[in-house]
C-alpha cells in the first residue's frame, strides 16, 4: 500500500436540531491499518476507531502465517486495546505490495483455498481476532516494476474466479459472525477486471477501496495520488470508484473508501503549473507527522489547493520536487463524502504515520462529531 502501491451524486440537506455538540456522531465505520512497532500502541488512542487491522501476515504455501515473535506480540496488544474499547474489531490482514507475490499459484487450487480458510481460523481462534482482510495485490493484474527490487507479481486470468472462491471458502469456514473485507484497488483497470463484484460482494462485509495511490510509483507523470474528484487531466478518483461500483450494483454501505496519511514525492518536475501533471520519476514517501519539517516552506515547498480534485498539493521549485497527499481539509471532505452518500465507512493506510495528537485520525472523528447520526 504505502510502499507502491464520478458523477457527483446529490448533496443531501441535514437538519440540525439543538446544538451540534448535543448530535450523535454520524455511524460510519473508520478503519485503521497498522504496520507500526508494539510501543506505538500504547499512545494511540483508539476510541475514534471501529476495526484495527494488522499488517501483514503472508501466505505460506497454502497457509496463513504470522512470521515473527515480534508480530504475535503486536497483535495480542491489539487484542488488548478490547479492554479500552470493547466494540473495537481485530482484523488480521493477508498479503499487502510485496507480501503477495505467490497468491496466484497458492490459491490456484480448491484444495489450497480451503487450507487457507482453515489456517485463518487456526489464528484468529488462537488470538481471538475478529475475521481477516484479503490485500491481494493485485488478481489478474500484473505490475512490471522498474523502480526498485520488489518483485513483479506472477497473475493468471484464472485470478479473479479463484479470488471469489478463496472469499466463499474464507466465509464458509469463518462463519456468519466472522468480518471478511478486502483491499481493492481503486483504479479502473482493478475495478472492471479483478473482482467478480456480484458474487463477491455478499460474502464480505467491506471492501476497503484504495483510493490512494492512483498516480502510483511507476508513473512518469505526476498527479493526484488521492484525489477526491477526477478532473479534465485525472480520471482516476475516489469518487470515480465509487460511482463504479454502486453503478454496478455494489451496496453502497459496504464501501469504504480510503486516505492516505502520506506523502508521495516526485523528482525532476519542471516548474510548470506548480509541477502538477508535469514529467517526473517517483522518489519516496513521507509520513504526515513528519510533513511540518519536510514539506514546509523551510524545506523548500509552497503548497496548493486543486478546487476540482478537491485534493492538496505542494512544489520545491529550488529542487524540482513535487508532493501529493492528503492533509485535513481534504480527509474532511472526504469523511463528509462518505456520509453524505451514505458509505460504510473510510480507511487509511495507515495509523502509525500520524501524529499523536490533533491529527488527521482526529479529522475524521471530529467530522463525524459535526453530522447528525446518518444511519
Amino acid at each position: 500500500m504505502y510502499i507502491h502501491h464520478v458523477t457527483r451524486s446529490l448533496i443531501f440537506s441535514w437538519l440540525f436540531v439543538g446544538s451540534l455538540a448535543a448530535q450523535p456522531s454520524a455511524n460510519i465505520q473508520v478503519i485503521a491499518y497498522y504496520s507500526g512497532g508494539i510501543s506505538q500502541l500504547d499512545s494511540i488512542d483508539v476510541g475514534g476507531i471501529s476495526h484495527l487491522i494488522y499488517c501483514f501476515g503472508h501466505l505460506d504455501g497454502h497457509r496463513y502465517k504470522i512470521a515473527h515473535a515480534r508480530d504475535s506480540a503486536i497483535i495480542r496488544k491489539m487484542v488488548s486495546l478490547k479492554e479500552k474499547q470493547p466494540d473495537l474489531k481485530v482484523i488480521l490482514s493477508m498479503g499487502g505490495w510485496g507480501g503477495c507475490e505467490n497468491c496466484s499459484d497458492g490459491f490456484s487450487t480448491s484444495k489450497g483455498r480451503k487450507e487457507f480458510a482453515e489456517s485463518v481460523k487456526e489464528v484468529s481462534d488462537y488470538f481471538h481476532t475478529d475475521g481477516i482482510d484479503l490485500d491481494w495485490e493485485y488478481p489478474t493484474i500484473r505490475l512490471d516494476n522498474d523502480i526498485d527490487k520488489n518483485p513483479v507479481h506472477k497473475t493468471s486470468p484464472e485470478d479473479k474466479a479463484n479470488f471469489t472462491d478463496l472469499v466463499r471458502q474464507l466465509r464458509a469456514v469463518l462463519g456468519k459472525t466472522a468480518e471478511i473485507s478486502f483491499a481493492a484497488g481503486g483504479f479502473t483497470t482493478y475495478l472492471e477486471g479483478s473482482v467478480d463484484w456480484a458474487a463477491v460482494m455478499p460474502e464480505v462485509n467491506y471492501v476497503n477501496l484504495m483510493t490512494y495511490d492512483l498516480i502510483n510509483g511507476y508513473a512518469k507523470e505526476t498527479g493526484h495520488h488521492t484525489a477526491l474528484y477526477s478532473t479534465p487531466h485525472q480520471k482516476e478518483s475516489t469518487d470515480h470508484a465509487v460511482q463504479y461500483l454502486v453503478g454496478i450494483g455494489v451496496d453502497p454501505a459496504k464501501i469504504i473508501i480510503g486516505a492516505a496519511f502520506y506523502a508521495r514525492v516526485w523528482g525532476n518536475v519542471p516548474d510548470k503549473n506548480h509541477g502538477l501533471y508535469q514529467p517526473g520519476n517517483f522518489k519516496h514517501g513521507i509520513a504526515y507527522k513528519e510533513f511540518p519539517k519536510r514539506l514546509s516552506p523551510k524545506a523548500g515547498y509552497i503548497t496548493y489547493w486543486d478546487n476540482t480534485a478537491k485534493a492538496p498539493y505542494a512544489y520545491n521549485k529550488k529542487d524540482s520536487l513535487f508532493a501529493t497527499y492528503d492533509d485535513k481539509r481534504s480527509i474532511k471532505l472526504k469523511t463528509e463524502y462518505v456520509i453524505r452518500h451514505k458509505l460504510g465507512g473510510i480507511m487509511f493506510w495507515e495509523l502509525g504515520l500520524d501524529t499523536y495528537k490533533d491529527g488527521l485520525l482526529d479529522t475524521i472523528e471530529k467530522t463525524r462529531e459535526s453530522f447528525p447520526s446518518a444511519r
